[in-house]
């Protein structure tokens, strides 16, 4: 039986319907107040029956900050595919992120080991593989370097990553992958798919960074092939193709028929615009769209490889421009009433 912690979201829910698409028996770990819409998305969008699927899994609540809950879930399970992590750069969740991404993780790590007998995959981040030199290609062989410059987000997710490198060493068979930017059809109002509600509402700014992305369908099919041929001991980037945020943005505005960005914000435009909406944010009291982390980074040019992957595997990607097509199809059936609108349940 395989077990998917973070099932609920993105990457998690498009793992839980490949493992029910190929007749696996599956356990998700949530919440008790989880938000179910982005699963229920992810087994409707894209092939007929799939909502049926949704039936064949036994849901678990559990808390990866509670040892003994994760304990219970592990009964009678071989596999686990750990999705579960925030994704924040917001200063004021540095200690949730700490706490979520690393301990928890530790926690699920030791909830296998004492298990016996259970392989893990694990969802790191590029994040977690550190900077490169300028214009230098970025692979699993990156040394990470401690940096005031890291994000927090990067730093939980080098810690999470060092815990489960812990208990490969301890005996534990797991294999790590490093997915870049995920495209996907998620909630639309947070993460990658946010990006094409802005572009959707009107998005006239573009940065001059660059970036890797890779499908949300790639990533997941990566997974289980590496847990299938058990490519253990091993971490592995994955990520389709490196591309600069005016050309994404104006893939995304092409593929949703509105007018691509024109306005270039270069990074002394990113300096005082991080601040005067984090001053907007102080005084309505709100976490503002967009930190400083955010800000710098959107000007950074991030170049990825997924050459080990693809060596060891075979493993062809889908172009970026067209999981962003696809993407864009899901997004206008749904304006347009031709999916059943997801509604959030807290």
């Amino acid at each position: 039986m395989k077990l998917v912690t973070g099932a609920t979201g993105l990457l998690g829910s498009h793992v839980l319907r490949d493992l029910c698409r190929g007749g696996e028996k599956v356990r998700a770990i949530k919440r008790p107040n989880a938000d179910m819409s982005v699963i229920k998305r992810t087994f409707s969008c894209y092939t007929a029956g799939d909502l049926s699927l949704l039936s064949d899994i036994e849901w678990m609540d559990a808390d990866l900050l509670d040892y003994f809950s994760l304990a219970d879930a592990l009964e009678g399970i071989d596999e686990v595919y750990h999705c579960a992590a925030i994704v924040s750069f917001h200063p004021s969740t540095r200690k949730q992120l700490l706490k979520v991404n690393v301990e928890g993780t530790a926690n699920l790590v030791n909830a296998c080991l004492d298990k016996g007998n259970v392989r893990l995959c694990h969802v790191s981040s590029t994040a977690a593989l550190g900077r490169a030199d300028k214009q230098k290609v970025i692979t699993e062989a990156n040394t990470w370097k401690s940096s005031s410059s890291n994000s927090v987000y990067s730093v939980s997710k080098y810690g999470a990553e060092r815990e489960v490198w812990r208990g490969i060493a301890e005996g534990l068979q797991a294999v790590i992958v490093n997915p870049s930017i995920i495209l996907g059809p998620g909630d639309w109002s947070k993460g990658s798919p946010e990006l094409f509600t802005l572009v959707w509402k009107g998005l006239k700014y573009y940065s001059f960074g660059t970036n890797g992305y890779v499908d949300v369908r790639d990533v997941s099919a990566v997974m289980l092939q590496l847990m299938q041929q058990r490519q253990f001991g091993q971490r592995f980037v994955v990520s389709a193709q490196n591309v600069p945020f005016r050309d994404l943005f104006g893939q995304i505005a092409t593929g949703l028929g509105r007018k691509e960005p024109f306005i270039g914000i270069k990074p002394w435009m990113a300096e005082i615009a991080w601040r005067l909406i984090a001053l907007g944010g102080l005084l309505s009291r709100t976490k503002p769209a967009i930190t400083r982390e955010t800000a710098r980074s959107s000007n950074r040019k991030h170049y990825y490889s997924s050459e080990k992957l693809i060596q060891a595997t075979g493993f062809k990607f889908r172009p970026v421009e067209q999981s962003i097509n696809d993407i864009c199809a899901i997004f206008l059936k749904e304006k347009e009433g031709k999916l059943p609108e997801q509604t959030h349940t807290h």
